[in-house]
């Protein structure tokens, strides 16, 4: 399965009556990394009014979590998830840092300027399609070695990690629409178990 997603860490600046919003979108692969990547944004900018955020994970866009960081409810991690929704994105996490400029937006306000910051930190970057990877160990005979190795390097499948010995064994990934047929070129081999 494919999806969408940021190839580098990209950063925009927005002004809306001299408040600023600072907007920085992040490749992540999951919730920890997600999470570390807010707090990194939560130290740095300290001194800030609100550190608010969104994040989205998976090829099939099921696990996210925003929030508006002391905004009122629904006018900054909501528009935030709103544009990663726009964009199809997944695997990605926007942390929009906001300085109170000392004029009061309004609830309509918040919201334009938090969706304004996302967009264009999204718009800096650049989107890439990605392939949903999955992860297979299986055994062989020391004897078999060749024949594995010959199908991992035709197929181009990622070696995760391998042990030889008598018994050997190895965890390869792969794109997973290519786990099936893999996985009968590797059972075709003498010994091979997963």
């Amino acid at each position: 399965m494919d999806y969408l997603t940021l190839a580098e860490p990209s950063e925009a600046k927005y002004t809306e009556r001299m408040s600023k919003f600072l907007a920085f979108a992040h490749p992540v692969e999951s919730t920890e990394e997600a999470k570390a990547v807010i707090a990194g944004y939560a130290r740095k900018y300290h001194d800030a009014r609100h550190v608010c955020w969104a994040y989205m994970l998976g090829a099939r866009r099921l696990d996210y979590q925003s929030n508006d960081n002391g905004e009122p409810s629904g006018t900054a991690g909501k528009p935030i998830l709103g544009q990663i929704n726009s964009f199809g994105l997944t695997d990605v996490v926007i942390v929009v840092v906001r300085y109170f400029g000392g004029i009061k937006l309004g609830t309509s306000g918040l919201i334009a300027a938090y969706r304004e910051a996302a967009r264009e930190a999204i718009e800096a970057g650049s989107i890439i399609q990605r392939s949903e990877m999955a992860q297979l160990s299986f055994t062989f005979p020391y004897l078999s070695m060749n024949d594995v190795m010959r199908l991992v390097k035709d197929t181009g499948v990622k070696v995760v990690s391998q042990e030889f010995d008598n018994a050997c064994s190895m965890t390869v990934a792969m794109p997973s629409d290519d786990m099936e047929r893999f996985t009968v070129r590797l059972l075709d081999i003498d010994g091979t178990s997963l």
